[in-house]
C-alpha cells in the first residue's frame, strides 16, 4: 500500500483511492503508470521508459502515452500540474512524497492462516491497529450522527424493498451498463502486415471502446479448434459485438465494421473507412482505421443509448428529415464559408420552423450559429441575440439527455466561442467519455489550451486529432489549431505546412491567411507575406490590427502576449493599423 499527496495506491487489489477511501476508475495501463511514478523514487521516467513498461513488447505511439498522462491528471485532481510534472528535456515524474503503509486486510488475511496453520482456533475475527487513519467527521457529522443517519436508511430501503413490487425496477437498481464484444478484426488483405495490423486496429478499438463511459467492454472467448488455431468466440453475456474485416487494395487499407445486437443478430450500425498507404506510417494508419470506425460506431452506440425525448411517432416521421438537414449544417460548420454558413443556417432555420419541438435540429443550430460567432459573422447586437438563443437551447438539450454527444458537444462549442475556455474543457471531455475520437471535441480542448497559454499541450491535442482524423469534414480545424499553437511559440517554419494544409481545404476564412502572413515575414519572405495579407483582406476586407485578434477574454497573460508578436508580424507584412 502507498500514500501520497492524500491518495491510496493499493497495489495488490490494483485500485487508487481518495482521502476518503473512495475508489478512483483507472484503465489498467493508466493504473500500471501510476504505480511506475510511485514506485520509482521520485525520479524522471523518460516516454520511452514509460512506453517500454506499459505497453511491453508492443509499438504504441506517444499518444497512448499522453491520453494515460491526462487520465491521471483528471483523476488526482491535477489540473495546475503539480503532481504529474513533465521534466525538462522530457520524461515525466511524480512530484509527491510517497510513502508505504501496511495493508491491514492483508495482516489480517495472514495472520488468520498463520493461527489456523499453527493449530489455534480460528478467531471471529483479526483486529489490528488502523496506523496513521485519524477518524474524521462525515460530511461534517460526527460519527454517532452517522449511526443514526444509516440507520434511517436502513429504514427507507425496508419501505423501498416492500414497496418493490409495484415501483418500476429502474427507479431502485441502477440497471448494469450495457456490454460490448470487441471480437478481433478478421485479415481479409493476403498481405504479410495483414494479421499484425488487423491486431493493431482491434487493440486500438478495444481501448477507445473501454473508455467509454456508460458502457463496459468484455474480452470475448478464444477457442481453438482443429488444426491448433484459435478463433475468437462471442463473449459470454454480451449485448452487443463489435466485428470487422481488413482488406488491402490499391494502395489502401479498408476497414468495414458493425456492431451487432447479440441477442437477435440485427445489425445496429456499419462503418467503412480507408487509409492510404502512401506517405501514412503504420501507426498512424492503424490509428486512423479504428478512429474512423469507432467515432461513427461510438455515435450510432450513443443514439441507441441515449434515445430522443420525442413520442416513437413522431421519431419516425422527421427522422429521415432532420437526420439529412443535421449532416449537412455539421458539414457546414466544419467546412466553413460565408456562403456555406448562411445556406446552412436557413435551411436548418426553416426546419425547425416547420417542428418547432425537435431539439436535434435546434442543438444542430446553435452548434452552427456558435461558429458564425466565432467567424464573426454576426453584427455584434446579432451576436448577443444568437448567444442568449444558443444557451437557452443548450440548457434544454443537456437538462433532456445529459449524456448526448452532439448536445455535450454542441455546449462545448458555446463556451469556447464565448471564451468559458475551462468550463469548455470540462465538457469536452465528457464528449470525449463517449466518443474518445471525437475530432471536434479534440479541436476544442487544444483552442481551450491556446487561450489559457498551455501552447505545447494545445499541439499535442491538435496532433492527437489529426493522427484520428475524424471526421475528416473538420480537418482544417486541427491544421489550423497546429499552426497557430507553432505561431504563437515563434516556431514559424514549423506552422508553415499546418497552415498552408489548413488553407487548402477550406480556403474561405481568411483569418488562416493572416496567421500565414505572420510567418512568411518572421522568416524573411517578404513577397509571399504581402500576398498572404492581400488574399485575407480580400477575404474579410477591412480588417486592421484591432479586429484581427480573435477575442481575448479569459485568455491568459502569456496567450496575449504571444498574439501580441504574431499581430505585430502581420502588420509589419502589410495589414492595416486602422
Amino acid at each position: 500500500m502507498l500514500r501520497f499527496a492524500g491518495f491510496e495506491l493499493d497495489q495488490q487489489r490494483a485500485e487508487l483511492r481518495s482521502a476518503d477511501g473512495v475508489a478512483i476508475k483507472l484503465r489498467p495501463k493508466t493504473f500500471e503508470m501510476l504505480r511506475l511514478f510511485a514506485t520509482s523514487g521520485g525520479r524522471v521516467l523518460s516516454k520511452q521508459e514509460l512506453m517500454e513498461a506499459v505497453w511491453p513488447n508492443v509499438h504504441v505511439g506517444e499518444d497512448s502515452l499522453f491520453q494515460c498522462i491526462r487520465e491521471l491528471r483528471a483523476a488526482l485532481g491535477d489540473e495546475r500540474r503539480q503532481l504529474i510534472k513533465l521534466a525538462s528535456g522530457g520524461g515525466y515524474l511524480l512530484a509527491a512524497e510517497v510513502a508505504e503503509a501496511p495493508d491491514v486486510t492483508a495482516q489480517a488475511e495472514a495472520a488468520l492462516s498463520a493461527a489456523t496453520e499453527a493449530g489455534e482456533p480460528e478467531p471471529t475475527a483479526v483486529v489490528m491497529a488502523q496506523p496513521a487513519r485519524p477518524q474524521r467527521p462525515i460530511f461534517g457529522l460526527s460519527h454517532r450522527a452517522v449511526a443514526a443517519v444509516v440507520a434511517g436508511l436502513g429504514v427507507i430501503v425496508m419501505g423501498l424493498a416492500v414497496a418493490a413490487p409495484v415501483l418500476k425496477p429502474d427507479l431502485l437498481f441502477k440497471p448494469a451498463p450495457p456490454r460490448i464484444a470487441v471480437i478481433p478484426i478478421v485479415d481479409a488483405s493476403n498481405d504479410p502486415s495483414g494479421v499484425a495490423m488487423a491486431g493493431e486496429v482491434t487493440g486500438r478499438l478495444t481501448d477507445g471502446f473501454a473508455r467509454i463511459q456508460n458502457i463496459s467492454v468484455v474480452a470475448p472467448r478464444i477457442a481453438v479448434v482443429a488444426g491448433g488455431e484459435s478463433s475468437a468466440a462471442p463473449a459470454t453475456s454480451s449485448d452487443y459485438e463489435l466485428r470487422g474485416e481488413l482488406q488491402l487494395a490499391d494502395q489502401s487499407w479498408t476497414l468495414r465494421a458493425r456492431i451487432i445486437k447479440t441477442a437477435s443478430g440485427e445489425v445496429q450500425s456499419v462503418a467503412t473507412v480507408s487509409v492510404n498507404v502512401e506517405g501514412v506510417d503504420a501507426q498512424r494508419a492503424q490509428a486512423r482505421l479504428a478512429a474512423g470506425v469507432g467515432h461513427v460506431l461510438a455515435r450510432r452506440l450513443n443514439e441507441i443509448l441515449e434515445p430522443r425525448a420525442s413520442s416513437s411517432a413522431r421519431r419516425m416521421m422527421s427522422a429521415g428529415g432532420d437526420k439529412v438537414a443535421v449532416e449537412q449544417a455539421l458539414a457546414s460548420i466544419n467546412q466553413t464559408t460565408r456562403e456555406r454558413f448562411g445556406a446552412a443556417q436557413a435551411m436548418l432555420q426553416k426546419a425547425l420552423n416547420d417542428d418547432p419541438e425537435n431539439l436535434d435540429i435546434a442543438v444542430a443550430l446553435a452548434s452552427l450559429q456558435m461558429r458564425g460567432i466565432q467567424m464573426v459573422w454576426f453584427s455584434p447586437e446579432e451576436a448577443v441575440a444568437v448567444e442568449a438563443r444558443a444557451n437557452a437551447t443548450l440548457e434544454q438539450a443537456l437538462r433532456s439527455r445529459p449524456n448526448s454527444i452532439p448536445a455535450l458537444e454542441a455546449s462545448c462549442r458555446f463556451l469556447s466561442a464565448t471564451n468559458h475556455f475551462v468550463e469548455s474543457l470540462v465538457t469536452c471531455a465528457k464528449a470525449l467519455s463517449f466518443d474518445p475520437w471525437n475530432g471536434a471535441a479534440i479541436y476544442l480542448i487544444g483552442l481551450g489550451q491556446i487561450y489559457l497559454g498551455r501552447f505545447d499541450d494545445a499541439l499535442t491535442t491538435f496532433q492527437q486529432a489529426d493522427r484520428y482524423d475524424t471526421p475528416p469534414a473538420s480537418r482544417w480545424t486541427w491544421l489550423l489549431g497546429a499552426g497557430t499553437a507553432y505561431a504563437l511559440m515563434g516556431r514559424y517554419e514549423e506552422a508553415l505546412p499546418w497552415l498552408q494544409r489548413s488553407i487548402a481545404i477550406t480556403p474561405g476564412t481568411g483569418r488562416s491567411h493572416f496567421l500565414l502572413a505572420a510567418a512568411y515575414q518572421r522568416l524573411g519572405r517578404d513577397e509571399e507575406a504581402r500576398a498572404a495579407i492581400a488574399e485575407g483582406l480580400r477575404l474579410r476586407p477591412g480588417t486592421n490590427r484591432q479586429s484581427v485578434w480573435p477575442p481575448m477574454k479569459n485568455a491568459s497573460p502569456v496567450c496575449i502576449a504571444a498574439w501580441e508578436r504574431v499581430v505585430q508580424a502581420e502588420v509589419d507584412a502589410g495589414l492595416p493599423e486602422e
